[in-house]
Formats: C-alpha cells, structure tokens, sequence
C-alpha cells in the first residue's frame, strides 16, 4: 500500500474554480490490489470513495467528504492489440499522453473532444464528445474496461463479459465503481483537412442539415449580440500535411482564441456594457484558413481562458429551432453574454446514459466567463433546451434532477438497476448522484 492513503487532504477544487470538496482523505493507489485495500478501508470507516481525474467537469460528480482516489499512479498503456486495432490504457493516463502516444505507434483514435487535458476515466466517465456525421463520443470508442467495485471485485466488461456493466459503465458517472484500465477501438493514423470559415447566422441555420451531411465532422460558433458565426469543417484528407504556420498558428490558436479574448472576457466582465460592441469586432475579425494535420492536433485545441459551462443533447432535427429561440432570448433580454454559442452533433450510441443514446443528437453548448453570474443566462437556456427534450451533459452545469432524467433517458432504470447490484450501500454516493440517479 501506497503511504499516500491516509494522507490528509487539503481543499480541492475543479478547473473552473466553481466546485469545491474537502476530503476526509486522498488515496493515490498504484495497482488494483492497492485501489481494493483503499475501497475495503473506506468502507470498514464509514466512508464514500469518489475517483477524480483532472477537474474539467463543472458539476460536483467528483466531489467528496470522504476518501477522494487520485489515479496519478495509474497511467500508460497497458497493451497495443494490432490485431483486434485496440489499445488498453490506464484509467488516469491524460487523453494528450495518449494521443501522443498513439501517433508515434502510427495509430489514432477515430474522435475526440475539442480538449485532452483530461484522463481518459474521467473523460468516458462524464460522456466527453466531439462532433461527428458518423463517429460518436470518446465513450462509444471503448471496447472493454475494467471496474474495481464496492466489494473489491474486479470485472472485465465488454459486450461479450458483463454485457449489462459494459453498457452502464462507459458512462457511468462514478456510480458503478472505480474504472481503472479502458481498452479503446483505434486505426491507423490518418489525416484531417480543417477548414475554418466564418458564416452568418441565418446561412448556417438554413443550411444546417445539409453542412451536417456532407462533412465528416462539422461544428459552429455562434457570437451572441451578432448574427455571426465561425464554421469549422473537418474531413479526412490523402494529404500532404499543412499544419498552421508557427506564426500564423500562434496568432490564431494563442494570441487571438486565447490572450486577446482573456482580455475582451476580462473587460467584458467588469464593465458588461462593453460585450456586444466587443463581441461584434471579435467576430468580424476572423478569417478563413484551411490546414491538415493528424487527428488529434486538428481536433483539439488549447483551451487558456477558463469558463463554465451548460451543455443539452436535443434530438437532431430540433437544433436549429432551439438555437433559433435561444438567439431570440438574449436579443430581446438585458443578457450580456461573452462567449460564443457551440453547436456540435453525434449519431446515436447505444450507452445507457450517453446524451446520444438511442437518437442523433445536436448538441447547444452556452458558455461565461469564470467570474460572471451565470445563473439569470443558464436558467433562460436550460428552460429552452428542456422544452426540446433536452439531455444535460453530465459533466457541465444544469439543475435536472433523477425524475427528469428518468423521462428523457429511456434505459435510465437499466442503469440504475446495475447500480443497486454493484453499489447496494452507496459506496460512491455523493450529493451530485443522490440528485441526478436517485437515492
């Protein structure tokens, strides 16, 4: 046993600064047996255990007064099966270790998230996505995992070994367990072409179903207070490489998405009446350019300026009504809102509590800086997107509680059921899953 278990911790706090948790104590197990003794101990005092990874949620799934489980021990690839083209990694292993990792052995993951600051637990766990015509979330990429239950048990999930865990437990919020290696679905390495074009507001919405359709990955931003937006589109490409320009990607990617808008967010939030004229120049300042890159450094970007977040999965075909009235929402309230509006989509998975579960989903992502109230801007969006039969992300602000969840996640019970069998006296309970899954 790892001497990090009875060591005292101190406050601990979510990246966004708007979670915090003081835990009785911190655990950093460097093997199963170890994580098992932590859980067996937990217990036998009375404790709740919660895993943590890095803190990109917004919500306090991670939070906990009891024993809170580092995985800073529990990293790298485990094995590379060329074979079956899977790679079984550790559950703390950040995502951008992996990716790095993954294209030097020449391979890569299908999507990802526009993120990889998190580890790859952490970012299955809350059900991390991207966008994609036909790919789905890091979480629909997984192949088989391994849960350390409330008993000590390890299970080996897939679709042919604990079918009904493995279909809970590829998002499973913490509520089934530790998850302590996932093996992921990969293919040979390939190549993205970008292309980022500004667009109104009214062409992308009219447009929507048709750039959806003939893009492998598209994605937009709207700027709130304009009726412009950014459009990204990502294709696989035979190539040759053109990664941004050292220069011209630093512009973009640091000085622009990163320094400047830290400071536009910055002024935005201590005089508010300054954010439409500021939004208005920021949005009329992009241009279009076009790179291609491997996947990981075409899908992710880096990501400075520190925010909070309210993310809803509504059926497809209602994205652009929704979008639509949520413009009409802050054009005709007192709302000054900084960031831009995200808007992404997913085919449908068949994970019990995946935001895409059963339906292709648009995803409305609404954004402030840290700081700013939120409240008066989250409430009017989530009153929208629950109108829609909207699915919160379970990682990002919102206020649904277990009846609601129940009624727009069909397989919510199936879910449940699991976790009454694997986690009968709420090992891994927190105040987050009491409100979300019931008690």
């Amino acid at each position: 046993m790892t001497d990090t278990y009875a060591r005292t911790a101190s406050t601990w706090r979510n990246w966004a600064g708007n979670v915090t948790a003081r835990p009785a104590r911190v655990a950093s197990p460097a093997s199963v047996d170890e994580l098992a003794e932590v859980l067996r101990r937990a217990s036998e005092d009375g404790l709740t255990v919660k895993p943590v990874g890095t803190g990109h949620s917004f919500t306090a799934t991670a939070a906990t007064d009891g024993v809170l489980v580092r995985p800073d021990l529990l990293t790298g690839i485990r094995d590379i099966d060329r074979a079956a083209m899977t790679v079984t990694v550790e559950a703390g292993t950040p995502l951008k270790r992996l990716n790095a990792a993954l294209a030097r052995e020449g391979l890569s993951l299908t999507n990802m998230g526009d993120i990889m600051e998190q580890t790859v637990a952490g970012a299955t766990s809350t059900g991390t996505h991207g966008t994609g015509r036909d790919s789905a979330s890091i979480s629909a990429q997984i192949r088989a995992l391994e849960l350390v239950t409330a008993d000590g048990t390890v299970l080996h999930c897939s679709e042919s070994e604990h079918p009904d865990v493995f279909a809970a437990a590829r998002i499973g919020l913490g509520a089934l367990g530790v998850v302590t290696a996932i093996t992921f679905a990969v293919e040979p390495v390939f190549l993205l072409t970008a292309r980022e074009e500004p667009m109104t507001f009214d062409r992308v919405t009219s447009d929507f179903d048709q750039l959806v359709a003939e893009n492998e990955h598209f994605e937009f931003y709207w700027f709130p207070h304009t009726g412009n937006c950014n459009t990204k589109r990502n294709n696989r490409s035979a190539g040759p490489p053109a990664p941004p320009g050292r220069i011209s990607g630093w512009i973009d990617d640091e000085l622009l998405s990163n320094g400047i808008f830290q400071v536009a967010c910055s002024v935005g939030r201590a005089v508010p009446g300054t954010i439409p004229s500021i939004a208005r120049l920021s949005s009329r300042a992009l241009s279009a350019r076009t790179y291609t890159d491997i996947p990981y450094k075409v899908f992710t970007s880096p990501r400075r300026v520190r925010f909070v977040e309210m993310e809803y999965a509504l059926p497809r075909e209602a994205a652009v009504e929704a979008l639509r009235e949520l413009k009409a929402m802050v054009d005709r309230s007192p709302l000054r809102i900084s960031f831009p509006v995200e808007v992404r989509t997913a085919p449908a998975d068949d994970i019990a509590l995946s935001t895409a579960s059963g339906r292709e989903s648009a995803y409305i992502a609404v954004h402030l800086y840290r700081g700013t109230p939120h409240q008066a801007y989250f409430t009017a969006v989530e009153r929208i997107m629950t109108g829609y039969e909207g699915r919160p992300h379970w990682g990002k602000i919102h206020t649904r509680e277990a009846r609601h969840l129940a009624e727009v996640y069909p397989r919510f019970g199936e879910f449940t059921a699991v976790r009454d069998r694997l986690d009968p006296d709420r090992l891994f309970a927190n105040a987050y899953l009491r409100r979300v899954l019931g008690d």
